[in-house]
């Protein structure tokens, strides 16, 4: 009998082996890519869940979450592209976790002297910014220049638009350009990169969401992903690299 039901009856069959762990699809901003790939870690480390991301710009990753109607979790670089995937019915539970800080981002030795938002119209000095189609900090960028009425001025100056924050990084390492805008907490370390910072009253804060997506089939564990994301826990390794948690008194609740 024992032969028989192990050769034929597909039901003798462990259902254990059957089963693949369970895993999360996340779209995530290209900005939190170090803290989440630790949080990611740390959250498989305790619920024997792993993580999978998809790392790109918060408007791309918003048109291929419309697209494709698949993933669990959705973490632009800024509440606006959160509220964008709710009004399309994408999105249902949220949660805010984090500050997105843009500075100025100078090679090491600041060989343009760069000291202000307004040395970034000054002539020769080359600019690279975000894409504001793909990337939040390309249209935060934006909007930064013309709070402060030097858009037309600072246009002439870009060389070239990026459709992830970490490609300007990469620009910016290289010498490739003189200056850009970018979130302070990825370049807060760096060995490449000098920060100019931009007054708060010039500024335009962000803060960082994270929610589920309405297209998960894992809902009770894509809100446990959330939930351990905004945790303390959670929160404490994006203070570790360099970020500011949610909630803050000096930035209150900037959008």
């Amino acid at each position: 009998m024992i032969l028989l039901c192990s050769t034929i009856i597909p039901g003798c069959i462990d259902k254990e082996q059957e089963q693949t762990p369970e895993s999360l699809l996340v779209y995530c901003g290209a900005g939190m890519r170090k803290p989440m790939d630790d949080i990611g870690a740390l959250f498989k480390e305790e619920y024997g869940i792993s993580v999978s991301y998809n790392y790109a710009g918060s408007n791309t990753l918003l048109s291929q979450m419309e697209l494709t109607q698949k993933g669990d979790v959705y973490m632009p670089g800024a509440t606006y592209y959160f509220d964008l995937a709710r009004k399309k019915g994408l999105t249902d539970y949220e949660q805010l976790i984090t500050y997105h800080v843009p500075v100025i981002a100078v090679p090491r030795g600041n060989p343009a002297g760069v000291t202000s938002l307004d040395d970034l119209a000054e002539p020769e000095v080359r600019v690279i910014l975000g894409d504001p189609k793909a990337a939040a900090i390309g249209k935060v960028g934006n909007k930064i220049l013309e709070k402060n009425g030097i858009y037309g001025s600072v246009e002439k100056n870009i060389i070239a638009r990026s459709a992830t924050v970490n490609e300007l990084i990469i620009y910016i390492s290289m010498k490739q350009a003189d200056a850009s805008i970018i979130w302070e907490d990825l370049v807060a370390n760096s060995e490449k990169i000098e920060i100019v910072e931009i007054p708060v009253e010039q500024n335009i804060i962000k803060t960082v969401p994270i929610g589920t997506l309405t297209s998960s089939e894992k809902k009770d564990t894509a809100k446990k992903f959330v939930d351990f994301v905004a945790s303390s826990e959670g929160k404490a390794i994006f203070e570790k690299h360099g970020f500011t948690a949610y909630p803050c008194e000096k930035y209150g609740d900037e959008q």
